[in-house]
């Protein structure tokens, strides 16, 4: 396994190592959904298998971005605040850019775990009473109502708890109630034309982060362990190799002439 060329060699976790040990808000959600591959990933370098990026996103965020930059120079309130009552500006600070920045982002060492924590926020907002709202964009194309009742999106609650908790560490005062920034593609128009249309909607979220730190401890002990946890049910990558190394290549065969066109 240590040989494959597949097999990652950088940011691995060294149980004998005395230096903290870097661990994304993303690697943390990987362990909630599944600490099998976890291990495999943190400990012996195998990763999933990477996904396409999501550059459309991406680009919404940037401009997102910039144009609440605009009103965070201003210190105004974005039109979106005004239509859906939000009492807030955006929030200015000299690390916000660092705080957005992927592979950077808020950190904190968790000294019980010596873990740093990192986790790469989209936006900040401010009230009267200077709590922060942390702000999350969101991309999408639905007919459907927004809302965040999926069970895929419990994934995005714990994303926005981990930076509510991130920023509480690092001593800043936080509001329990984060913002999810909605954009809608609108695929009830006529034509494409070169561009589409977004509607754009505030979806409130009051998180709980008192998760965290059980998890945390719970990453560490995975870690530490010198046994690959076993496989978890709901994990499509675990049943995939389950599926793999239950059935063998010397228990292969190749459809027949007759067969071949049913597939």
């Amino acid at each position: 396994m240590k040989n494959s060329s597949y097999t990652r060699k950088r940011n691995l976790f060294d149980p004998e190592a005395k230096v903290p040990f870097r661990l994304s808000r993303s690697k943390i959600e990987n362990f909630t959904k599944c600490p099998r591959c976890f291990y495999l990933d943190r400990r012996l370098g195998i990763g999933q298998p990477s996904m396409p990026a999501f550059t459309l996103n991406t680009a919404v965020d940037e401009l997102l971005k910039k144009e609440f930059d605009c009103y965070r120079a201003q210190k105004k309130k974005h039109p979106l605040m005004e239509r859906f009552g939000i009492d807030a500006i955006p929030f200015d600070h000299p690390l916000l850019k660092e705080w957005q920045e992927n592979f950077k982002g808020i950190q904190h060492h968790h000294k019980a775990t010596n873990f740093i924590i990192t986790g790469a926020i989209d936006d900040l907002w401010q009230g009267p009473s200077q709590e922060l709202f942390v702000v999350d964009y969101k991309s999408t194309s639905t007919r459907e109502m927004i809302d965040l009742n999926s069970e895929y999106k419990i994934s995005y609650k714990r994303q926005m708890e981990i930076y509510q908790w991130l920023l509480r560490q690092e001593g800043f005062k936080v509001s329990s109630t984060g913002y999810f920034v909605y954009c809608n593609a609108n695929r009830n128009k006529n034509a494409f034309n070169g561009q589409l249309v977004f509607d754009l909607e505030i979806i409130s979220y009051d998180g709980d982060g008192s998760w965290i730190e059980d998890t945390l401890a719970k990453a560490q002990e995975c870690l530490l362990s010198e046994h690959i946890p076993g496989y978890t049910e709901d994990c499509e990558y675990c049943q995939y190799s389950k599926a793999i190394e239950k059935t063998g290549e010397d228990h292969l065969t190749l459809p027949n002439k007759q067969e071949e066109f049913l597939f």
